[in-house]
């Protein structure tokens, strides 16, 4: 199937699907927004995303995808975990959120070509939303940087914490990094990209986002260093600002990495492995190992489980591991068989920045910016489609009138 020239109203839809995903739970804002006129907004941008997709791709065309196939699974799992109510009603509602979420995923598969087209319309989405961020931290700054997340930013006029805000900006630095190196930006539009988002990054002191950024950069230049010069050399430079860093701010980045931590929070990761152990220590029958409690909040005693593997565990099962798992195997590997490009280059960036932060937050089982970013991996690793190949008409046989023929000479 060929695809047509990609409308302007896919890259809305896809603005919606960011917007939905930005959540309902964060600091207080400047100007108090009730939580349920922001799960409104969240969800009618959903309901919207999905209407302007249909509207767009009226006869379903779709493009095979093992991506959004295994997300289906998913899905399917998640209505089984969910049927008995145990987690309640909201359950079946989170339900219903992932399945108009996943099937406009497979509505906009029809433009996944292997461009670059979704790459651009996720950093100017992201780009705008930390734009509200920065806004907010020049009209407050105290609301921006509250003692309540130890002077970390957050966002004053939407609500987010710091682990969304360094997720945001650690993918967007990474992805226009790339289109710098490939040559499909000029260096002073990427620099209006990049400078803020490593600034609004280093006020959130977000380790996870920062480790992710530097782990999957490296990862994605070191795909392109066999066959692009400018790679090389940003390599060698990215290693040599390193080794300075290191010997000259060792200090200053331990401070900032520990976030004035005791040793023990530290290695607790902040508190996170209680809520592990006493998740994984819980009693669970058969039915909840396999498929899980139903969804929920990727809580566990009131408390956030804060890694995707736990929460999916929690609430979609063995299953749901095993259909996750494959999810990141599947696009790991097929990015790993593609011959080096920008693309395979940004793909690998998105897929191992996902696997990473998996280990420290949630979101891998349910409509999330992860799963976005693993869309747009997909949309880059989809093979281009092959345009119909143009059948010669066929010209009607000329009727010669008989007295224009000629008898044969003998």
């Amino acid at each position: 199937m060929a695809t047509s020239q990609m409308p302007k109203i896919v890259g809305t839809a896809w603005g919606l699907l960011v917007l939905n995903t930005l959540g309902s739970a964060g600091a207080k804002t400047i100007v108090p927004l009730p939580r349920s006129l922001i799960q409104m907004v969240t969800m009618g941008a959903l309901v919207a995303a999905f209407a302007l997709a249909l509207a767009v791709n009226v006869r379903l065309r779709i493009r095979a995808s093992a991506f959004v196939f295994l997300l289906t699974l998913l899905l399917v799992v998640s209505v089984i975990s969910s049927a008995s109510l145990e987690s309640g009603f909201g359950a079946l509602f989170r339900c219903a959120r992932l399945a108009l979420f996943v099937t406009t995923l497979w509505l906009l598969s029809r433009w996944w070509d292997g461009g670059l087209t979704f790459v651009r319309h996720h950093i100017r989405m992201y780009f705008a939303v930390l734009g509200s961020v920065a806004a907010g931290l020049v009209i407050s700054p105290g609301a921006a940087m509250p003692e309540l997340y130890g002077g970390r930013l957050v966002g004053a006029l939407w609500p987010l914490t710091p682990p969304q805000i360094g997720q945001y900006a650690a993918v967007i630095i990474g992805l226009t990094v790339l289109l710098v190196l490939g040559r499909r930006t000029d260096r002073g539009s990427a620099a209006l990209v990049i400078v803020p988002a490593l600034v609004l990054l280093a006020l959130t002191h977000t380790r996870t986002a920062t480790l992710g950024l530097f782990t999957g950069l490296a990862l994605a230049i070191g795909s392109l260093v066999l066959t692009s010069a400018a790679a090389r050399r940003f390599f060698a430079w990215a290693v040599v600002c390193a080794a300075v860093a290191a010997v000259g701010f060792s200090s200053a980045l331990q401070a900032w990495f520990l976030r004035g931590q005791s040793q023990e929070n530290f290695t607790s990761l902040t508190g996170r492995a209680k809520v592990w152990n006493a998740l994984l220590a819980a009693p669970r029958t058969t039915s909840e190992q396999l498929f899980g409690a139903g969804l929920g909040d990727k809580s566990f005693g009131g408390l956030p489980i804060d890694n995707s593997w736990l929460a999916v565990y929690h609430e979609q099962g063995l299953t749901g591991v095993v259909l996750v798992a494959a999810v990141i195997v599947v696009l790991g590997g097929v990015a790993l068989l593609r011959p080096p490009s920008l693309q395979r280059a940004c793909a690998i960036f998105l897929i191992s920045y996902c696997a990473i932060a998996s280990y420290t937050e949630a979101g891998l089982g349910d409509a999330s910016p992860y799963l976005l970013h693993l869309a747009v991996a997909a949309s880059l690793l989809a093979a281009p489609a092959e345009a119909p190949a143009l059948s010669t008409p066929e010209v009607p046989e000329r009727r010669v009138p008989r007295w224009a023929r000629t008898s044969e000479v003998t």
